[in-house]
């Protein structure tokens, strides 16, 4: 297990603000910088929300978003609220989901903020009680798609894409399409056999999600997940070691890949093409909700507003985390070309025992075909 521990690189022991620290009977003047000002456009209460969260001190964050993406998002939300620490655990998606629910039944200190790419688990928790409920000041900003109850905000929009290693895949093959990466595996199998990867969906909750995703969207995804099989897939539970494989030769393809990662590190591995199916993809979202046990309410509002509001948007966009908001200058797929995953009910049916059951027996099935041909 983890341990929790502050973001050294990016809060350390945040400053008290400087009118605090100075002695009895000297000038009470703050000074610059130290007064917090509410958000333009917030109402006036936010003012006792500011107050009560900076009474509280801090914040505690379970999240899967790389550390290094969070850096300029807290760096940001310390310079706009001085004085709140930020605690936060990286953990996989089945991880956090395990550890949030055991701590909060047994009425232990947990999160404040749970933030997960794992879609449906989100959801989950949030149906069964464990999200508190809080209509945020930038929800008026959010598509209709990202919000669920005044409990669960999708903060980012995130493409669900494949990736290619450019020396291994010559550009006329580069498959632009799901039926071009079906036809490609089938017409040069033998040169990609061991050089494929995908999401092990039974042992990666995020990898599940996608493919079941794109079983929904289309009946063609049993052919291509068969064509898949048939190069004998190396199967992985993240992400990282897709992209490195496949930057580094190993692997020639990786399927369904978060595609702001894969282009976040092709910027630095120029072997490494990245391709946003042109028939369909997938556009998924981190959900974040405010515990409903949370110790630090206040500041989890604070810092949950900020994630969403324009600067912390603006701070996403920058890096590999793609901001939900449309009015935030980002890349963008035409409209016609994603297929946003809501935020809603209707992921609870990925969760079902039985459904599940018989989805991966299914994905086994698929994967012996491949194991049996020569």
């Amino acid at each position: 297990m983890r341990i929790l521990t502050p973001l050294l690189a990016i809060t350390a022991l945040l400053a008290v603000p400087a009118a605090a620290q100075k002695p009895a009977g000297a000038n009470s003047a703050p000074r610059p910088g130290s007064a917090v000002q509410r958000p333009a456009g917030y109402p006036r209460s936010y003012d006792a929300t500011i107050a009560d969260a900076r009474t509280e001190g801090r914040v505690r964050i379970y999240a899967n978003a790389d550390r290094a993406e969070l850096v300029p998002v807290v760096e940001a939300f310390k310079r706009a609220y001085p004085g709140i620490k930020v605690f936060y655990a990286d953990l996989g998606s089945t991880e956090m989901y395990r550890r949030f629910v055991n701590e909060t039944r047994r009425r232990q200190y947990s999160a404040d903020i749970v933030w997960s790419s794992a879609m449906d688990q989100q959801v989950k928790l949030i149906n069964d009680g464990y999200a508190q409920q809080y209509a945020s000041p930038e929800k008026p900003a959010l598509p209709e798609t990202a919000v669920w109850k005044n409990m669960g905000y999708g903060v980012t929009a995130e493409p669900i894409g494949i990736v290619y290693n450019r020396k291994l895949v010559p550009p006329a093959q580069v498959p632009r399409s799901h039926q071009d990466l079906e036809n490609l595996l089938r017409t040069r199998r033998a040169d990609f056999v061991g050089k494929v990867a995908t999401f092990d969906p039974a042992r990666s909750n995020t990898g599940y999600l996608y493919l079941s995703q794109d079983f929904q969207t289309t009946r063609d995804t049993r052919s291509l997940m068969e064509a898949i099989a048939d190069t004998r897939p190396v199967l992985a539970t993240n992400t990282g070691p897709m992209l490195a494989g496949v930057a580094s030769g190993k692997l020639a393809i990786a399927y369904n890949v978060i595609g702001s990662y894969a282009l976040e590190q092709a910027r630095w591995h120029p072997d490494l093409g990245v391709v946003f199916p042109r028939d369909y993809t997938l556009v998924t979202s981190r959900i974040a909700f405010i515990s409903r046990e949370a110790r630090h309410p206040a500041a989890a509002r604070l810092f949950l507003d900020f994630l969403l509001s324009r600067a912390g948007q603006g701070q996403l966009a920058r890096h590999s985390l793609w901001p939900v908001r449309s009015d935030i200058q980002a890349r963008r797929l035409p409209a016609g070309q994603a297929r946003t995953v809501r935020v809603g009910p209707q992921l609870l049916v990925n969760l079902d025992h039985l459904t599940r059951e018989r989805f991966l027996r299914e994905w086994n099935t698929i994967l012996a075909s491949g194991k049996n041909k020569p």
